[in-house]
């Protein structure tokens, strides 16, 4: 099965000039006004239109070396995807929309149709709106992950386990974009 193509930026970046600013096991060697400089060479604007932004620590050594257990095949993570892009298809068929449409690139009515998280999610978002003081755009990209993971799980309600995982992709700009860039 193919895909329409879709616009794909996959970013990385130190969170310091000498990329150790966090780490548990080297020190920082920047003082806080270059780390500062640094990370505000990333907008918030820009970082909001990011739908997820995740912090990822230093490789160890057992995992560099192939001394850890392997993870997950990427023949299993393809038919985990498969089996989530027929669910969402098969609910945009059962209600009259093209099947391709996919959770990105729903239009703001299709957000709010299929994107509606139950009660308790619905309570998780709103305090999580209103805490992190994510924008409307910041609002409207979590709703699309939790979509996408609700998809990834069979479900076709949004509820506070996909909320509360969609929220915690978005962890980076609140961390260190908390003034806004």
């Amino acid at each position: 099965m193919t895909y329409p193509s879709s616009f794909v930026l996959v970013c990385a970046m130190n969170p310091c000039r000498c990329g150790y600013f966090g780490d548990a096991s080297h020190r920082c060697t920047c003082t806080p006004s270059s780390i500062r400089a640094y990370l505000d060479r990333i907008s918030g604007p820009l970082l909001d239109r990011m739908d997820i932004q995740i912090e990822l620590p230093a490789v160890s050594y057992n995992e560099i070396s192939g001394k850890t257990a392997p993870g997950e095949p990427s023949s299993e993570i393809r038919k985990r995807v498969n089996a989530a892009r027929a669910f969402a298809r098969a609910r945009m068929t059962a209600a009259g929309e093209s099947p391709e449409i996919t959770n990105a690139r729903m239009t703001p009515a299709q957000l709010h149709r299929y994107c509606q998280p139950d009660a308790a999610g619905s309570e998780l978002m709103r305090a999580a709106y209103e805490t992190l003081g994510l924008s409307a755009r910041g609002h409207d990209r979590v709703l699309r992950v939790a979509r996408t993971i609700a998809d990834l799980d069979g479900q076709e309600t949004i509820g506070e386990r996909q909320i509360a995982e969609a929220i915690s992709y978005r962890s980076l700009d609140r961390k260190y974009w908390r003034n806004g860039g």
